[in-house]
C-alpha cells in the first residue's frame, strides 16, 4: 500500500499581506510551506510527498524547502480545483492506493490527524476532518437577518482530505471533461462525482493561515513550541574589523551599500556577518571562522559570507538548537548604514531562522576617535541568544 500526500501551494495568499504569498511568509522562524511539507516527509505512513506550487514560485519554493528532499514540484493551474487535479495526476507514477490532499497554509497538521485520516480510508472511500460548528449561525442577505440555521449536523471542513486515490483520480477527471468549475475543495469534487463521504473529528489547531494576523499568531505559536523544548540557553559573542580598500561599495549583513570604498578581505569583508557568525560559532564552542573558513584558503577568496554564516546555523541545527535573538551593532564614520537597517534585517532573517523582529542592528560613530574614527575601516560587534535542548 503506498500513500500519497498531494501538497497545495498554488495561492497568491493576498489577503495575509507581505511581500511573498502566505506559504512562504515565515513562522517559527522557516517559511510555513516548510513547516506543512516537513509534517507529512516526517510522517512513517505517507510515501510520497508531492508539491504543487505556482507560476513563479518556483525559486522562492527552492529556498523555502532547501535540505527536506522533497521531489520537484509541478505547476498548478488558476484555480485550487486545477491545482489539486494536476497534484493528483503527478502522483500516479507511483501507483498509490490512498491520497491526502492538503493545504500548504495548514502547517500545524499533527501525526495523530494524518493517522486518522489514513486510517478512516481503510473503511470509507473519502474521509475529511473538520470541526462541528459552535456558534449560532444566521442567514442574513444583504446584512439582514432573514432565519437562523439550524447547526445541527453542520461541520467546517479542513485538510488533509483522504481519498481512495482511484476513486478522486476519476472524480476530477470527470468534473474536467464536464468543465464542472467552483469546487472550491477536494470533497466538493468527490460528491459531484457521488463518491460517499465519511467526516471525522479535525483540530482546532489545524487552522488555515489567511490574514496578516494569522501569520503573526502563528509566528508566536510556532516559536512558543519550539522554545518549549530547548531549555539551554547560552549567548555568544563576536567582534570583527577591516580596512577600507579601493571601491565602490561596502557590504554589510548582505546588503551592498555605494560608497567610495569597500572593505578589503579575503571574501567579501562583510564584518557584521563576520561577527555575527563568530558568535553563533561561540554559542556551541566550535572554534571562530577562520577555523572552518581559513583566509589562507584560495577557494574562499571573493566568496559570499552568507555562505559562512549558513554553515554556523548548520552547526547550530545539528545540535537541535535554534536563535532566539541577534544584536549587531556596527561602528563606521561612514557610509550610513541606518537607511539600510531594514534591508539588513529581512536579508539575514531567512538565514537565522527568525523573524526580523528578532534581530537588532544598531550603528554607531567613533566620535572621529581612533582607526575606525579616521575612516580607515568599520568594526561590528555581535550578541547571539540560543536555544538548545
Amino acid at each position: 500500500m503506498t500513500v500519497a500526500a498531494v501538497i497545495v501551494a498554488g495561492g497568491s495568499g493576498l489577503r495575509a499581506g507581505g511581500e511573498r504569498p502566505k506559504q512562504y511568509q515565515l513562522i517559527g522562524g522557516r517559511p510555513v510551506i516548510w513547516w506543512t511539507c516537513r509534517a507529512f516527509l516526517a510522517h512513517p505512513g505517507v510515501n510520497v510527498v508531492q508539491p504543487v506550487i505556482g507560476e513563479g514560485h518556483e525559486q522562492m519554493f527552492a529556498e523555502a524547502v532547501d535540505g527536506l528532499g522533497l521531489p520537484l514540484p509541478v505547476i498548478g493551474g488558476s484555480t485550487r480545483q486545477d491545482s489539486c487535479r494536476i497534484g493528483i495526476e503527478a502522483v500516479a507514477r507511483h501507483k498509490p492506493s490512498k491520497v491526502l490532499i492538503h493545504d500548504a497554509a495548514r502547517p500545524f497538521v499533527s501525526d495523530a490527524l494524518i493517522d486518522n485520516v489514513i486510517g478512516w480510508l481503510d473503511r470509507f472511500p473519502a474521509a475529511i476532518p473538520g470541526m462541528p460548528v459552535a456558534e449560532t449561525l444566521k442567514f442574513a442577505p444583504g446584512g439582514m437577518v432573514s432565519r437562523t440555521v439550524d447547526r445541527a449536523s453542520i461541520w467546517t471542513a479542513q485538510t488533509p482530505q483522504g481519498f481512495s486515490y482511484d476513486g478522486i483520480l476519476a472524480a476530477y477527471r470527470k468534473a474536467e471533461a464536464e468543465q464542472t468549475q467552483g469546487l472550491t475543495d477536494d470533497a466538493s469534487v468527490a460528491e459531484h462525482a457521488g463518491i460517499a463521504i465519511s467526516m471525522l473529528m479535525g483540530e482546532l489547531e489545524n487552522r488555515k493561515l489567511t490574514t496578516a494576523d494569522d501569520i503573526v499568531m502563528a509566528d508566536r505559536d510556532m516559536t512558543g513550541r519550539q522554545l518549549q523544548d530547548r531549555p539551554d540557553v547560552r549567548v555568544g559573542q563576536g567582534i570583527d574589523v577591516h580596512p577600507f580598500d579601493d571601491g565602490d561599495a561596502v557590504i554589510l549583513c548582505g546588503i551592498a551599500i555605494p560608497y567610495s570604498q569597500r572593505l578589503k578581505g579575503h571574501s567579501d569583508a562583510d564584518v557584521a556577518m563576520h561577527a555575527l557568525t563568530d558568535a553563533i560559532l561561540g554559542t556551541i564552542g566550535e572554534g571562530d571562522i577562520g577555523t572552518h573558513f581559513p583566509p589562507s584558503d584560495p577557494q574562499w577568496k571573493g566568496a559570499a559570507s552568507r555562505i559562512f554564516l549558513a554553515r554556523a546555523v548548520e552547526l547550530l541545527e545539528a545540535k537541535r538548537g535554534i536563535i532566539a535573538n541577534a544584536d549587531i551593532t556596527i561602528l563606521a564614520e561612514a557610509p550610513k548604514v541606518s537607511p539600510h537597517v531594514a534591508a539588513m534585517r529581512a536579508f539575514l532573517a531567512p538565514l537565522l531562522r527568525v523573524d526580523p523582529s528578532r534581530i537588532a542592528i544598531k550603528a554607531t560613530t567613533m566620535e572621529k576617535l581612533g582607526a575606525i574614527g579616521r575612516k580607515e575601516g568599520i568594526m561590528a560587534y555581535a550578541t547571539v541568544t540560543v536555544r538548545l535542548p
